[in-house]
């Protein structure tokens, strides 16, 4: 992961993340099919750094 981020950034992020691959968003990650819940996909793709989601700070 590149970007250092909060606890609370990190858990909307993946919260965000797992409900985008619990509605049928495509997975940017390979991962073993055995994987089925969509938290642990989204941490997965946050430790590889792919998460389609960015942090705004203002």
């Amino acid at each position: 992961m590149s970007a250092k981020y909060t606890r609370f950034e990190k858990a909307r992020i993946i919260g965000a993340r797992a409900l985008q691959i619990s509605m049928g968003a495509p997975v940017l990650v390979d991962y073993p099919k055995d994987l089925i819940d969509p938290i642990d996909i989204a941490m997965l793709e946050l430790d590889q750094d792919m998460v389609p989601i960015s942090v705004k700070y203002e």
